[in-house]
């Protein structure tokens, strides 16, 4: 994952290799930092592949260049771009990990922390307004299944607050508002937010490698099959 930023327009692109070796390699990693610079022009990765490389041509030339130079694939895979007149931070962990985040109100220094936040805790949702509703029918489901026949006998109201106590819980659980703020577990990031007077108003988070399906072979099993004895 890499990041540019100028002022209040930010980009994270994801780039992969082949193997860690190339991703260390110094010709990858001054590639992919031009290209997230040119991804400051871009809005969607159709358009970062078409956009001028600093070097001269397009991205995506210059990626057939690396290729060629390096013998490996490299394939650019997303991109994510924020520009705004609010404050914009962007975030990076050790080129596995990378959050763009928009806060309205605030200081920097507030949307940067929120960015490491993000990055650590991998909130799926701003506020207990973005939970969907049939996630907590869901959870409320399970939690009333997992209750005793003891707790589900008593009076409907007392249930219901049990239950609801239990699914507040698991709302702050996935929401960045509801999370203690890592940068000081005494506070919530809402009420950080709130004593600032601002509120997020969208992020972005990448990791490498999420959603690609990884084939794990299994070599022991393959000879067993090969030789009849599975």
């Amino acid at each position: 994952i890499v990041l540019a930023q100028v002022g209040h327009k930010a980009a994270l692109v994801e780039i992969n290799s082949e193997t860690d070796f190339v991703a260390k390699d110094e010709n990858f990693l001054v590639f992919a930092d031009q290209v997230a610079t040119a991804a400051l022009e871009a809005t969607n990765i159709d358009a970062l592949k078409a956009a001028p490389f600093p070097g001269g041509g397009t991205v995506e030339e210059a990626r057939a260049a690396v290729i060629a130079k390096i013998g490996e694939n490299v394939q650019i895979r997303r991109m994510v771009h924020i520009e705004s007149p609010n404050e914009v931070a962007g975030y990076l962990h050790g080129g596995r990990i990378g959050v763009l985040v928009e806060v309205k109100g605030g200081s920097a220094e507030l949307a940067r922390g929120l960015a490491m936040h993000i990055a650590a805790m991998n909130p799926p949702h701003i506020a207990e307004k973005d939970v969907p509703a049939e996630f907590i029918a869901k959870e409320k489901e399970i939690e009333l299944a997992k209750m005793s026949d003891k707790d589900k006998s008593k009076p409907p109201e007392i249930l219901e607050k049990i239950i609801s106590g239990k699914i507040n819980k698991i709302i702050n659980d996935v929401t960045l508002y509801g999370q203690p703020y890592v940068l000081d577990t005494n506070e919530t990031v809402g009420n950080v937010l709130k004593k600032e007077g601002a509120e997020v108003l969208r992020f972005h988070r990448l990791m490498v490698g999420e959603g690609i399906e990884k084939v794990v072979e299994d070599y022991a099993a393959e000879v067993m099959k090969q030789a009849g004895l599975a």
